[in-house]
């Protein structure tokens, strides 16, 4: 599996968004700056995420963009699907046409392992993935 560009921009984009939790509001072309994407590429991303509920964005003095839920309830697993909808390795798992359904014997088993796959990305947190270099070395 290989995340799209946009689902990799997402989550360094978030990831540049959690290290700003408790200092207040940032802005997409902070994100931008802090992260090395276009600006257009995070604008487009912020759209997504705060469609999905992860980002919230305040117009006006003041305003700007803060998660929209503590860093430790955002998971990889959110962040993708807010990007590339349902994680799902196989087409014919979302309803797709394939070419050998009639005769597949694992397309019953993909539901399982499609779980596995958003359990594992479920389980790595926002805040995981905010840790600096330096903090990470603090730790071990």
């Amino acid at each position: 599996m290989r995340l799209s560009n946009l689902a990799d921009y997402a989550v360094v984009t978030m990831s540049a968004a959690a290290r700003h939790c408790g200092g207040g509001r940032t802005s997409a072309s902070e994100l931008a700056s802090e992260t090395g994407l276009p600006v257009p590429t995070v604008q487009k991303v912020v759209s997504k995420l705060s469609a999905a509920g992860l980002l919230r964005s305040t117009r006006g003095a003041g305003g700007g963009l803060q998660l929209a839920r503590p860093a430790a309830a955002i998971s990889v697993a959110d962040i993708v699907e807010a990007v590339e909808g349902p994680i799902a390795l196989t087409p014919c798992v979302t309803g797709s046409e394939c070419a050998v359904e009639e005769n597949c014997a694992v397309k019953p088993h993909w539901p399982v392992v499609n779980a596995a796959l958003r359990g594992a990305l479920a389980d790595i947190s926002l805040v995981q993935l905010a840790r600096t270099e330096t903090q990470e070395t603090e730790v071990a």
